[in-house]
């Protein structure tokens, strides 16, 4: 499992911050132009990533105890280290992750 000083250097390079952005209850965006650069308060990105299938995320800060989750944030840090820059990339398909976050959201 991961410890609060891994979680804080993995919030350390999340893109956080700007608002304008509507995420509904799955982490999809929508948005007028620009949406997909903009990332409401409380919420990080991540992209899933699985050979040459991809696809960005936001996902709310609470994700972060979420212990599906963080097993996924383990195999990142296995896979890509802590060192990312920007967008949080996740070893797993698209699907994969959007269970996790519809998991997530049904048990809170």
């Amino acid at each position: 499992m991961l410890k609060q000083s891994k979680i804080a250097k993995v919030l350390k390079g999340l893109s956080m911050g700007a608002k304008g952005v509507r995420v509904n209850r799955s982490g999809q965006e929508s948005g007028g132009r620009g949406a997909a650069r903009r990332v409401p308060e409380g919420h990080f990105v991540v992209v899933a990533v699985k050979g040459e299938e991809t696809k960005r995320f936001i996902v709310k800060l609470d994700c972060l105890r979420d212990p599906a989750f963080l097993r996924l944030l383990e195999k990142a840090s296995e896979e890509f280290g802590f060192g990312q820059k920007g967008p949080l990339s996740v070893p797993c398909n698209p699907q994969e992750l959007q269970n996790i976050i519809d998991n997530h959201v049904r048990s809170t």
